[in-house]
Parts: structure tokens; sequence; C-alpha cells
């Protein structure tokens, strides 16, 4: 799998997440949901591999992670995050709603709001996850 794979993926999760929720199928749109951010961000971390390169052993463990918080860090992007929460309240609020989701989700029952909400925060054009990680990969 390679970096366009992962940006492949991250938005066919997008839309699969997107059409459950249109279906009221509320557990897996937000379990799926996250795991778009998911495969946006392991798609910077690609970025970030030169080829021929031997790869840090604690970088490829690590990278094997559904953290989302550890996976910006992971690809370098902690200062741009950082900068762009500061500096833009609805990228904050919308990187709040998307930093609760976890692997573990798919263990959950999740409201219709709920998911609603995660979609939004990743979706949306000008404020949201999705677009900012897109400037990066």
């Amino acid at each position: 799998m390679d970096r366009k794979d992962l940006q492949d993926l991250s938005k066919v999760r997008l839309k699969e997440a997107t059409s459950l929720l249109n279906l009221g199928l509320c557990d897996g749109a937000y379990y799926l949901a996250g795991y778009a951010v998911e495969c946006a961000l392991k798609a910077c971390i690609a970025k970030t591999t030169r080829r021929y390169d031997f790869p840090d052993k604690r970088k490829v463990d690590s990278s094997h992670s559904h953290n989302l918080r550890d996976l910006v860090r992971i690809a370098g992007l902690g200062e741009a995050h950082a900068e762009r929460v500061a500096n833009d309240p609805g990228f904050r609020k919308n990187w709040e709603v998307v930093e609760y989701w976890s692997e573990h989700s798919r263990y959950r029952r999740h409201r219709q709001e709920a998911a609603r909400e995660l979609l939004g925060a990743i979706g949306d054009k000008r404020y949201g996850v999705i677009s900012w990680i897109k400037l990066q990969w």
C-alpha cells in the first residue's frame, strides 16, 4: 500500500460513511468516518518515507496506531496542527469532535447526531479535518 492508495481509501471511507449515515446506519457511519481521517494521516506519513531509505523501526511501529493525535505527530504535522487549532476556531471545534474518535468505536452504539457531527467535522470544506490534511498529503 502506498500514499496514493491511502489517499484513495480515505476518500472511499468518507463516501461509505456518508452513505451509511444517509441510510440511518449511524454506528457504521461513525466508525468508518474516523478511518477516513486515519487513512488520510497515514498518507501524510507515507509522504515522509523516502525511496531506498531504511525506515526507523519506532516510526514504522508507531505508524500502525489508530490514535489520531499520535498520527498527526508521527506525520510531522504537530506544529502545523497546533498553529491551525490556535488560529482557527472553526477548525479547532471540528478537531475536538474528530479527536474523540477511536477504533474502539466499532464496539459502541452511536446516535445519529453524533455520526452527523463527526462527518460534518471531517468533511466541512472550509474548516474540516480532511480538507486540512489534504493540504499536507
